[in-house]
């Protein structure tokens, strides 16, 4: 079967029963009224996976609910299309590609992981995806299979190279989207992991105002550039690589090594690319490659995590790996009814499809996690932001929700605002972790109990006489309980939430793993920026000639 030929969702039994069930069952669910009917709600709603407890029973659920939501996912085929995925097939069917980011996570036989009560379900789960070995089709074979680990180890290597050189006290990533969006919330995630001192910087807009920032706190001679570029053609990537090459070598003390071999330029740049023929030509001698299958926004797990693993270290990496590993078995050996990650997408189709809501909040409960909503803005909005199908029809439902959040409690003085009052139902998710590293008397506690007391307030509402202080309540919220958050912990985490995102996808019947969104945007901004230069402005819509001749004055 075609992955584009698979049965949408719109298309099944259970999508009808659904829609009947909320017209005539829920439409006005109170998750108040259902606690005070079942003494067991929390128990029957809520559970664990690798790393993560999962509390989702102040959602808008009820066990037929559930269980058509179960159904759907059945007859959607989410399971023999999540087979497929880690069969090595050409799930991103418009570019005829495999997307096996989870082949780059598969942790070495000899990692304690293995040792533990995961260990059956963990080599159950490979046993799918060590096929692809002898599957030749897929692109992959076992040379490739064998260039995952043979890339990850030499990339570790360096990365201990690099951790163990004084001379380097700065890393700067220049990427932008998968290649900077990822090693940037995971290297902030497990800055208390981070034990060398170097100093890591971000560089991902093309405004020269974000370089220029950081470029004024280095020294040439003790920092390391990281230019990420599967393509080593990213316009954002390349300008600011360039930009960063001018400066050093203005700034690099010693001229005469700038183009000697292990010297200069070739000792302090290094390349993430699959180009490397270009990344030769600029000058760059040291390169780690990627492949196709590898999509930017689930690249973190390959070459693209140099900076999280000279941040962290090799074992502290291959623990991020294992952990997503970890959810991978999770999800591929579950049954869907016990299955976090297909739960979670379900309840995204539920609130979206039927509830009509349009965002979702991402809350994490812990400072460290602050980009974590900006890393899911990606991975959800870019995967699953599609009015087509597979096939290229167009869909006659909604797909993905806008996903947005900061950290608490900062968000609790900023927008918690409109979520307990105002005239939207806003979903959100509180990412919650038991376990503090920082050993401040007092803060945890009140860190906790912030989370747990937004949670239970967007639940249980206020009534008051005074409309100013009412709270209406029946606000759904999901919590999601990390015991710490470590490497290992991180990875399950992000692990979920790629697989979340693919359950959804899936049953939408949209290909979850293109971005052709990004496509015709970057292809007119280089027009325009030749009509910079040019001064020519014929063809141009009235708004953008406009606006261009107001730029000029």
């Amino acid at each position: 079967m075609k992955f584009e030929d698979r049965t949408r969702c719109d298309r099944t039994p259970a999508w009808a029963a659904l829609h009947a069930h909320y017209q005539n069952s829920v439409k006005d669910f109170d998750v108040r009224d259902a606690f005070a009917q079942d003494a067991t709600r929390f128990e029957n709603f809520s559970q664990a996976a690798p790393h993560v407890f999962a509390d989702l029973s102040k959602n808008r659920l009820d066990a037929t609910t559930q269980n058509l939501l179960i159904d759907l996912a059945k007859q959607c085929g989410i399971e023999a299309h999540r087979d497929a995925m880690f069969a090595g097939s050409a799930v991103n069917n418009t570019e005829n590609r495999a997307a096996m980011h989870w082949l780059l996570r598969r942790p070495s036989a000899g990692h304690k992981f293995f040792e533990n009560q995961l260990v059956a379900g963990i080599n159950t789960a490979y046993v799918a995806m060590n096929n692809i070995a002898n599957n030749d089709a897929t692109g992959v074979g076992k040379s490739n299979s064998d260039e995952v680990q043979q890339t990850l180890s030499s990339m570790l290597a360096f990365a201990e190279h690099i951790r163990a050189d004084a001379q380097f006290t700065d890393i700067v990533n220049i990427g932008i989207g998968g290649s900077d969006n990822g090693p940037r919330m995971v290297t902030q995630a497990l800055d208390a992991f981070a034990t060398t001192g170097k100093r890591l910087h971000f560089v991902s807009n093309v405004d020269g105002a974000e370089l220029a920032a950081v470029l004024k706190q280095l020294k040439a001679e003790n920092t390391l550039f990281i230019v990420s570029s599967k393509s080593f053609t990213t316009l954002e990537t390349i300008t600011n690589a360039q930009s960063a090459k001018a400066w050093f070598t203005a700034n690099y003390p010693n001229k005469s090594d700038l183009g000697v071999a292990g010297k200069g330029i070739s000792k302090h740049f290094v390349a993430l690319t699959s180009n490397v023929k270009a990344a030769q030509a600029f000058g760059i001698s040291t390169t780690f490659g990627f492949w196709d299958w590898v999509g930017g926004r689930y690249s973190l797990w390959s070459a693209i995590g140099l900076p999280i693993a000279i941040a962290i270290g090799e074992q502290n990496f291959r623990d991020l790996l294992a952990g997503a590993a970890q959810m991978d078995a999770h999800f591929c050996t579950a049954p869907l009814t016990h299955n976090l990650p297909v739960r979670l997408g379900l309840l995204d189709v539920w609130y979206r499809n039927f509830h009509g809501f349009t965002s979702r909040c991402v809350a994490p409960y812990h400072s460290a996690l602050k980009r974590l909503p900006a890393y899911l803005q990606q991975l959800d909005m870019e995967s699953n932001g599609k009015r087509v199908d597979a096939k290229g029809e167009v869909l006659p439902f909604a797909t993905a929700t806008l996903v947005w959040g900061e950290p608490g409690t900062d968000g609790q003085h900023t927008f918690f605002q409109v979520l307990h009052q105002g005239s939207d139902t806003v979903p959100v998710e509180f990412v919650v972790v038991k376990r503090e590293r920082h050993g401040l008397a007092g803060h945890q506690e009140k860190l906790l109990a912030n989370a747990l007391a937004q949670s239970q307030a967007l639940m249980l509402g206020k009534t008051d006489p005074n409309g100013h202080k009412h709270f209406p309540g029946n606000r759904p919220s999901t919590t999601l309980l990390l015991d710490d958050l470590t490497p290992a912990s991180l990875g399950a985490l992000i692990a979920l939430y790629e697989h979340r995102t693919f359950v959804a996808g899936s049953v939408w019947g949209i290909n979850s793993f293109d971005q052709w969104g990004v496509e015709l945007g970057k292809a007119l901004a280089t027009d325009i920026e030749k009509r910079f230069q040019t001064g020519d402005l014929s063809g141009l819509d009235a708004s953008t000639h406009g606006l261009m001749r107001k730029l000029a004055e």
